[in-house]
């Protein structure tokens, strides 16, 4: 029996086998535009991954079972009509400007900061946030809530929720450096970007999503960018009450934290503050399969197909084997939504993609 799309995911996360395990892909504007003449699609809306205008006309087409709507400063990364060489400056004050890279499947564009507006210490005093209350913020959110929840497990993405937005508006170093000299400067920056992801975060509850989607980058390659200790002493209070204050609302609304690179010593502290799903287990950084043996009871996992090595530079029949091997281990009785661990970059070759995608929708569940 096929499953409606919302069906799969809803038995994945209570840790029961659906027919196949469910997947959530996202892409960059310029592979989407590969995708798109590829399936032989007429229009020529770019695709923006971090929210805004998305029409999920691929995402649909791939079978795919969770659809993302977006609030928050991550909308900020991209700008579609910012050619390279240009800036713009986000409603974060937030300065931006655009870099062209080339492949040989393309070239590619992307976006780097240029200016943080509390650099200096002065400018926090008079600092105005951005408002999370505009009606217009949720338009999107309202739509496809609207036209898809029925059939499709709806996230309300509220990433960058404290961490990265605050180094932004401050400067990487400075931040770190903040974080262990002038506490009391931390706190009423990272208060910024909370008290603003948390209100959208509210607002996308009540409006009836099915999950939200937080986190913030603390982890590199081989160990964490921030010490356990400090991360537990900073940023776990502030998860906890962020994500205690959605459940006041809708304890049922499930709740997944996003974070690249190696945070194992932090997995069992996302879990006592009430984290359902971890997002994306790079497997270049973290074994998935021993994290789906130490913490898979109580925690399920979306992501860990390589978008660092196997799927940009792997064969098909890499990848093929890449997607077995998740399936059988960290997709083991349910608890896995599977997909890339970041948005499909243009450097993949198609033939990849589509082994990823065939080989998830044509494997049933309990076949391997």
């Amino acid at each position: 029996m096929t499953l409606r799309h919302r069906e799969r995911v809803m038995l994945a996360l209570n840790h029961e086998r659906p027919d196949r395990c469910p997947m959530q892909i996202s892409f960059t504007p310029e592979f989407a535009l590969r995708l798109r003449k590829d399936l032989g699609q007429q229009t020529v809306s770019q695709h923006n991954p971090h929210g805004g205008g998305n029409t999920y006309e691929l995402e649909r087409v791939l079978e795919e079972d969770m659809l993302l709507t977006s609030v928050g400063w991550a909308n900020s990364y991209y700008m579609i009509d910012c050619e390279p060489g240009q800036g713009y400056t986000d409603e974060w004050g937030i300065e931006w400007t655009a870099a062209e890279y080339e492949t040989k499947f393309g070239k590619g564009k992307y976006t780097e900061i240029v200016r943080h507006p509390l650099a200096e210490d002065s400018a926090i005093d008079s600092y105005q946030a951005a408002d999370p209350n505009r009606p217009e913020l949720y338009a999107e959110a309202e739509r496809v809530i609207k036209e898809y929840k029925d059939e499709y497990w709806i996230v309300g993405v509220t990433v960058t929720t404290i961490w990265e937005t605050a180094w932004a508006l401050r400067g990487y170093e400075r931040m770190l450096m903040d974080l262990v000299v002038n506490r009391d400067l931390v706190g009423r920056i990272l208060d910024i970007p909370n008290q603003y992801h948390l209100a959208a975060a509210k607002r996308l509850v009540e409006m009836g999503v099915d999950m939200i989607w937080v986190g913030d980058d603390v982890g590199g390659q081989e160990s964490m960018l921030i010490s356990p200790g400090l991360w537990r002493e900073i940023f776990k209070p502030r998860m906890s009450t962020f994500i205690g204050t959605l459940r006041e609302i809708n304890p049922e609304i499930k709740i997944a934290y996003h974070s690249d690179g190696n945070i194992y010593p932090i997995i069992g502290d996302l879990i006592e503050v009430g984290v359902d799903v971890l997002n994306p287990i790079q497997p270049a950084c973290m074994d998935p399969a021993k994290v789906k043996k130490d913490f898979g009871e109580k925690l399920c996992f979306w992501g860990t197909m390589d978008e660092q090595h196997t799927l940009p530079f792997g064969s098909p029949s890499d990848v093929e084997e890449e997607v077995r091997e998740r399936l059988k281990t960290i997709g083991k009785d349910g608890g896995l939504i599977i997909g890339p661990t970041h948005n499909i970059q243009i450097d993949t070759p198609l033939e990849n993609f589509w082994a990823m995608v065939n080989t998830i929708r044509e494997t049933p569940y309990g076949s391997l």
